[in-house]
């Protein structure tokens, strides 16, 4: 069974408790799906005594499996956290979606986290998204690290997955293990430390039998030793040990280390372990790493803050005893416990019974709006995936989670009420695929409302709309993928719904000008109905809006009743005429008329003035107008001309092409009608094995191509 959310504890397994920044490590692993991250995690919690055995991702017992759409998808969705202790020091081990379409996921973790670990298959290699995932956190500044795993399957190839690191990554991608062949001459059994000059042997299973390295064993390692001495001292800047090394002297585990550390730190120097989850080989090596290596809380820079009105602040640092700064980097709800936080600290301590400012800015365009309360938070959890071990108090650097906070939503920032702040938020990706969801039934629609409203408010990556036009009901996804979790998430929040296809908010427009006579007379008995009205339409430049006109002479339309006409025109407009689009650029003037001293009325006059203007339409050469959107397209230059040749087939109109500074991008721009995007978001990333990216705005509306509008006039007709 997984692992069920508990505000008790886990048996067998006690909450880390952490009272120095230095003593922690946040590690995101990173990478795409299928290289074993998940695994990875849950073979380093049972190696540490964590959890008692390992969970498997295919069975849905991994602690990271948090989510109840990752069970039934079989497929890591979301963000988790598991935290272990190795050597006195706890790692927080961020385990991160490998799809594409939970880049928020991923978003998230590297502002929680202070370092990643790229985690790659010594089946697979690295593909496109991985070195997209690279970018991503070059982007950021982030320290990387690097895991090769799956060691043990038949088609595992160490040598090549490392070529290929360093031919994606670059050349200060370096081994620090070198791994040792069994008898069978290919199957890995253990590890010879460049480093420590240690050998490992997994040959009997783990933990390994450990010991010097025999002449047999340097030898082989000994350019890979010297190529890495050399990678760490450079980028470490450590002249005193360059000077040493040149002498000839022969360098120790203890002078290398901190070296090591600060390479690392620096961001420009990204050591590689060979680990294997199944046979345990490498997995006390990692975790080695991960705490000597890896930079500390201490050594990473903070994100800056405000005040909750911009106000500018001194900048943060990572004190347990200073101001209490900290951030939601993901929000959950949870059907046992309600709302679930997982919260990084920056700065200061966060404690039971401590009541919070919660502040939550710059997202109101995905429908979060702005908002600023106290809250008061009743405990502290650690947080091991879906589990929730209490716990004291979290210091600066520390990552924990709350339950139950009524407002606190993704990327808000909780402070001291006394001296509430906020922090620069991280960037997101624009959603840019649309799905149009419908309650099954009237009584769906509050309950679909309301599980809207907590998906929003946990996900940044989903944005929520109600297209005035189409009236739909909108959710901006990420891709497929995602559509599929948001989905079903809301089915299994009890709410029965449909989807239908999106439609894009077109405008109708008189192609030439026209006039119309509107006549509305009834007599039945008792009041009549009597309007008559002429209008003259013409058409205006786009963007031009509606203008009405009163050239009425002689009275032949009372005063009182212009307004009328005019109503009943803008009323006709908003409705559409010959497909249901709203119609605009255009002026309408109202030219003579008739009344009736005892029928006539306000609604008659409406009424004429709508039949006049669907009169005129009948002559005035109606047009239907589409959105257009400019978009660029960013993908490896390999793609460039695949992309441009798929945007010709969608009636775009090429703008220009702009080549990256690193050599290896362009950027593509072309005019493309919004019609044709529908369903970009998926079939780019098809098109360019998962690299390729792309933005879009509003241009303007033009007119369609005469066999697509016929099209929409005829599914019109039909409805």
């Amino acid at each position: 069974m997984a692992q069920k959310t508990s505000e008790k504890g886990l048996a067998g397994a006690t909450a880390p408790v952490v009272t120095e920044p230095g003593r922690v490590r946040n590690v995101v692993l990173v990478g795409h799906s299928g290289a074993g991250k998940t695994t990875l995690v849950e073979a380093l919690l049972a190696a540490t005594g964590t959890i008692p055995r390992a969970g498997t991702v295919t069975d849905g017992t991994t602690v990271t499996d948090n989510d109840p759409a990752a069970v039934r998808q079989q497929r890591s969705v979301a963000l988790s956290c598991a935290p272990l202790t190795h050597r006195d020091v706890k790692v927080n081990l961020l385990d991160t979606p490998g799809y594409a379409d939970f880049v928020g996921e991923l978003r998230a973790g590297l502002r929680a986290a202070d370092a990643a670990l790229f985690v790659i298959s010594a089946v697979d290699g690295v593909d496109e998204a991985t070195v997209g995932l690279w970018e991503e956190c070059a982007a950021v500044g982030m320290p990387r690290a690097v895991a090769i795993t799956r060691l043990d399957h038949p088609r595992a190839d160490y040598e090549q997955a490392l070529q290929d690191c360093q031919d994606a990554f670059g050349e200060n991608v370096m081994p620090t293990y070198q791994p040792m062949l069994g008898d069978d001459g290919q199957s890995i059994v253990g590890l010879i430390g460049l480093v420590s000059l240690r050998v490992l042997d997994y040959s009997n299973g783990y933990p390994p039998r450990e010991g010097a390295a025999e002449p047999q064993h340097l030898n082989p390692i000994a350019d890979d030793r010297n190529q890495l001495i050399e990678g760490i001292i450079a980028e470490s800047e450590d002249e005193t040990l360059m000077d040493r090394y040149i002498a000839g002297e022969l360098i120790s585990t203890a002078a290398l280390i901190p070296d090591l550390h600060k390479a690392v730190t620096r961001g420009n120097f990204y050591p590689v372990i060979p680990v294997c989850a199944g046979t345990g080989v490498g997995l006390d090596a990692l975790l080695d790493g991960l705490t000597d290596a890896a930079p500390s809380p201490l050594e990473h820079e903070l994100p800056v803050v405000t005040g909750v009105d911009g106000s500018p602040r001194p900048p943060l640092t990572c004190d347990p005893d200073g101001p209490l700064v900290a951030e939601v980097v993901r929000t959950t709800i949870d059907r046992h416990v309600g709302r679930v936080s997982l919260v990084r600290v920056f700065s200061g301590t966060l404690r039971p019974d401590q009541t919070l400012h919660v502040s939550g800015h710059g997202m109101a365009g995905r429908g979060h709006p702005d908002h600023d309360a106290d809250e008061r938070v009743a405990h502290v959890y650690t947080p091991l995936g879906s589990t929730l071990r209490e716990v004291g108090q979290c210091v600066a650097g520390d990552i924990c989670a709350i339950t139950k906070s009524g407002s606190a939503e993704t990327g808000d920032t909780l402070s001291g009420k006394d001296d509430p702040m906020l922090m620069a938020p991280w960037s997101m990706p624009e959603p840019l695929l649309p799905i149009a969801v419908v309650a099954k039934t009237r009584s769906d629609e509050d309950a679909l409302a309301k599980n809207l409203g907590r998906l929003v408010a946990g996900d940044p990556t989903l944005r929520l709309e109600r297209n005035a036009d189409t009236h739909q009901l909108v959710l901006w996804t990420m891709g497929e993928s995602h559509a599929d979790v948001v989905l079903d998430r809301l089915r299994s929040g009890g709410v029965e719904l449909d989807t239908e296809p999106v439609k894009v908010s077109l405008r109708e427009t008189f192609g030439a000008a026209a006039k119309g006579h509107g006549r509305h007379v009834k007599q039945s008995g008792g009041h009549g109905q009597y309007a008559v009205c002429d209008l003259e339409i013409e058409p205006l430049p786009r963007g031009s809006g509606f203008q009405f006109v009163d050239k009425v002479v002689g009275g032949a339309v009372p005063h009182n009743y212009i307004p009328s006409v005019e109503k009943g025109v803008r009323a006709q407009l908003e409705k559409g005429i010959v497909a249901g689009y709203p119609v605009v650029d255009l002026k309408v003037t109202l030219t003579d008329g008739k009344a009736h001293s005892v029928d006539s009325s306000d609604a008659a006059f409406q009424t004429a003035g709508a039949l006049a203007l669907r009169e005129a339409a009948g002559a005035g050469q109606m047009t239907l107008l589409e959105p257009v959107d400019e978009i660029v397209v960013r993908v490896p230059d390999t793609y460039v001309g695949a992309v441009m040749s798929d945007l010709s087939g969608r009636r775009g109109r090429p703008l220009g092409t702009d080549t990256e500074d690193d050599g290896g991008h362009s950027l593509v721009r072309a005019e493309v009608p919004a019609i044709e995007l529908v369903r970009y978001a998926v079939e780019l990333r098809a098109l360019s094995s998962g690299s390729g990216t792309f933005s879009r705005s509003y241009v303007r509306h033009e007119p369609m191509p005469a066999h697509l509008a016929d099209q929409v006039r005829k599914e019109h007709a039909v409805r």
